[in-house]
């Protein structure tokens, strides 16, 4: 999953400038627009594309709150998995209902969405950095758990790794590859809050050794908790869980920091990516139509389109926690993740173009 993205930005990235160029070019807001946008500016298209993106949306929404419920859980030593008890009792209920306060206070505030959020972009460049230095925090503490170098080998290798299945690797591979600017969040950070396509160039590297210190601690994490760990930990919570097996409780709430920030910052950029979707595909097509009818197109359109845009987030969490409460079986948080992936892998093109120098 890590190493898709990576390819993509170090040997195809003017591919990603192209895109980048192209929407700033005709000011698209969201990836519905700049796909309609290539075929005629069809209406039916988008909406299309915002129906399938909302449907990859829900899973992905509901990956942020099973995680961030399944932190508590384990920081609280509930080990519930957040399904217990009623849904009023359960933790991703008001977690999902600050995190829709917020979408709304920083991505509703304006009408035109093609604009920049550099508070935006600057609260998920914030988030980033603590999850990295949080993981890292958990990296380094499993790799003096597990002692000499022999130790880490010998965890390495007894890790249940996806021998033998080379297609499954190469589809994920590509499906996350095709992720990374096909996914509505993706799309809003990577494309529409660009400020200036020169910035792809430090990104060609910053991103994937971004990606590369996390893929290098994921191994002695993994091979910690697989060895010490209980049957009844899943590996989801190994990272919480392994400092609070050893009395780190303070580690342990810098891992709950880490990963509840990161969270927070995909639900709220993912929440204003689809909000825009819905409202300018879907329903305010719908409520224009009326208005005209009734000529009543006035000062107030300004405060439908937000209104209808705060109204969409609301609903795009509620279904979430819907998702979240109703398919508990889902066998881990990445299997969740890979529902989106696959959904907007259809928004991709179906062959490669030309690859261009970036200027």
């Amino acid at each position: 999953i890590y190493l898709g993205p990576a390819l993509l930005f170090l040997f195809g990235l003017p591919c990603v400038a192209r895109v980048v160029r192209v929407a700033k070019q005709q000011n698209v807001p969201s990836i519905a627009d700049l796909v309609a946008s290539r075929f005629g500016k069809s209406n039916r298209l988008a909406v299309a594309i915002t129906v399938i993106a909302l449907t990859a949306a829900v899973p992905y929404v509901a990956l942020q709150l099973k995680a961030v419920a399944m932190s508590l859980d384990v920081l609280t030593g509930a080990m519930r998995g957040g399904l217990a008890g009623s849904w009023l009792s359960d933790s991703a209920l008001w977690v999902a209902a600050v995190m829709a306060l917020f979408a709304m206070l920083f991505g509703t505030r304006a009408i035109d969405a093609a604009e920049n959020h550099p508070g935006l972009v600057l609260a998920v460049a914030a988030e980033s950095l603590v999850k990295l230095l949080a993981f890292v925090a958990v990296g380094v503490f499993a790799l003096l758990a597990l002692g000499d170098a022999a130790a880490v080998r010998e965890g390495v290798r007894a890790l249940p790794l996806a021998g033998g299945h080379f297609s499954g690797f190469v589809t994920q591979t590509l499906i996350a590859l095709t992720a990374i600017f096909c996914l509505p969040r993706q799309f809003q950070v990577g494309v529409v809050e660009c400020a200036d396509p020169a910035d792809l160039r430090r990104a060609r590297w910053m991103f994937p050794a971004y990606l590369l210190v996390f893929s290098a601690f994921v191994l002695p994490i993994a091979a910690l908790g697989l060895r010490d760990g209980p049957a009844s930990v899943s590996p989801d919570a190994f990272v919480l869980w392994l400092p609070l097996a050893a009395g780190h409780e303070w580690l342990a709430l810098v891992a709950y920091i880490g990963g509840f920030s990161a969270a927070t910052g995909m639900v709220i950029v993912a929440c204003v990516a689809l909000a825009t979707m819905i409202s300018n595909d879907l329903l305010l097509p719908l409520a224009w139509r009326l208005r005209a009818r009734r000529g009543d197109l006035g000062a107030r359109s300004t405060r439908l389109v937000l209104w209808t845009r705060r109204v969409a987030i609301v609903l795009l969490l509620a279904l979430a926690f819907a998702y979240y409460r109703g398919v508990p079986s889902a066998p881990s948080l990445a299997s969740i993740g890979l529902l989106a992936f696959a959904a907007v892998a259809q928004f991709a093109p179906n062959e490669v173009p030309r690859l261009s120098k970036l200027k």
